[in-house]
This record gives C-alpha cells, sequence and structure tokens, in this order.
C-alpha cells in the first residue's frame, strides 16, 4: 500500500500565495489514484484559524470513506493555552492521527510536544531548515516522533538538508519525509546512511504532482521491502500508537 504522508486540504486565509490560500483535493486526487497512492494524510494549508480549518479538513476526511487520513494542525502562538483541547477535539472526536506544525506560525513548544508524547502522535515539524531546532526538541523529547518534511527545508536550503541527513542517522526518533526534495544526491544519501525506516514518502499535494513526488522514490532503486517502509511501512506504524482518551466526554461532532 502506498500512503502519501503529506498533502494539504482545505482553504487558509493568508492570500499570500496557495500555501496559505487554498488546497482544492479534486485534482491531486485524480492524479494520486492514477500514480498508484492508496491513502493521503491530510492537514490543513497555512491559516489564522485552525480550529476552523482542522474541523474542514475532518469533513473531507469523514466523506473520503478511508481514502484520507487527518492530521491536526497546531500553532504554537495562537493556539497557546489550547493545544490539548484541540487535540482532544481531533483526535478523539475525529479519529485523526498526528499533528503539523509550521515555522511561520512559531517556534515548537512544550506545549505541543507535551502533549504529542501524552497521545504517542507523531509531529510533522517543518523548521524552515532550522536544524538546531530539530536536534533540541528531539533529544528533548525522544519518545516522540519528529517527521521532519523536505529532509528540513523546502527552499532547497542543501547545506541545512545535509546536515539533517547527519540527524536522520544519530536520532532515532527523526524521520525525513520526501516532498519537495530536489537535491536528488541529497535524498538517495539520505535512504543510503539513516536507512529506508527513516524515510518517509510524501507529496505536499495538492501544490506538487504526486506522481512526480513518487517517481523520486522509485527512482532510489531501492529492494521491495525497503520501498514498502519509505511508501508507506513508516507512516502507517507511526500512526498506529496513537493514544485516545476514552475516560473525557467526546467534543461536538463535525460542525
Amino acid at each position: 500500500m502506498i500512503v502519501d504522508a503529506h498533502c494539504h486540504a482545505g482553504t487558509g486565509d493568508g492570500l499570500t500565495g496557495p500555501w496559505d490560500t487554498a488546497a482544492p483535493l479534486s485534482t491531486y486526487l485524480r492524479r494520486a489514484d492514477a500514480a498508484g497512492i492508496d491513502r493521503t494524510v491530510v492537514f490543513a494549508p497555512l491559516t489564522s484559524d485552525y480550529p476552523r480549518a482542522n474541523a474542514e479538513v475532518a469533513r473531507l476526511v469523514h466523506g473520503s470513506r478511508g481514502r484520507l487520513t487527518g492530521f491536526a494542525f497546531v500553532s504554537p502562538t495562537a493556539d497557546r493555552g489550547h493545544v490539548a483541547e484541540m487535540v482532544h477535539q481531533a483526535v478523539d472526536g475525529w479519529g485523526f492521527r498526528g499533528l503539523k506544525v509550521h515555522w511561520r506560525d512559531g517556534h515548537i513548544t512544550r506545549e505541543i510536544a507535551d502533549v504529542a508524547r501524552a497521545r504517542a502522535l507523531p509531529v510533522i515539524y517543518d523548521p524552515a531548515g532550522d536544524t538546531g531546532t530539530v536536534e533540541t526538541v528531539a533529544r528533548a523529547y525522544p519518545d516522540v516522533a519528529w517527521i521532519i518534511p523536505h529532509l528540513s527545508s523546502f527552499a532547497d536550503d542543501w547545506k541545512a538538508q545535509t546536515a539533517f541527513v547527519d540527524q536522520l542517522v544519530r536520532l532515532p526518533n527523526v524521520f525525513g519525509d520526501t516532498s519537495g526534495v530536489r537535491y536528488f544526491d541529497v535524498l538517495e544519501d539520505a535512504a543510503r546512511r539513516a536507512g529506508p525506516g527513516k524515510v518517509i514518502f510524501g507529496t505536499d499535494g495538492p501544490f506538487l504532482h504526486p506522481a512526480v513526488e513518487l517517481t523520486k522514490v522509485l527512482a532510489l532503486g531501492l529492494d521491495p521491502p525497503a520501498r514498502a517502509l519509505v511508501l508507506g511501512g513508516n507512516i502507517t506504524r507511526l500512526m498506529r500508537g496513537v493514544r485516545r482518551d476514552s475516560h473525557r466526554p467526546v467534543p461536538a461532532a463535525i460542525p
């Protein structure tokens, strides 16, 4: 089974570019289906209101009949003091399986990391090449799975990406996703040095073409068991251990 572990869905309110304006899924799903992608992890685009955006993602997930899996997007600044409640709604009410955090919303916080640890939630954290923060949070929270998209930099920061590969080798709880990585030799180095168990297939859809992103992973020439880990096995394992809270009332249904 092929799982795309990085795709945006829904609408944002920034209007500065695709990343914070709209992430429609219709074209993405057509392309992903044609490429043989079976399931997709989705989360909101950048926005100023993640409770609203997460509810929109929940509606899309609910209507997908298992095709989509939701991650809750949380802001370290705007959602300060409310992360646990947002996660309770997303995980216990809507069945979400992880968290997404982006550097544009603020520096990763202990509040987010503590909730991730308590719920055994994998965290997709985009640090914009700030590998120092990756080192810090991975060491401070060794029992949290940190998935770093784009091998740490969507901006093609080769120095950051190569430094991140070293972290991928050293830090057992750090994983790298393949989305948007254009320096193929760095991607190949990550899979070779850290091993296929540390690399996760993602597309950054709908903004990038899923078939193109999949082709990069296939071009790594991994043997079938290793390829199966990268293309779905790793993210499936990380999502499997999520802890739901059965002792608290489930919040209201999807609005």
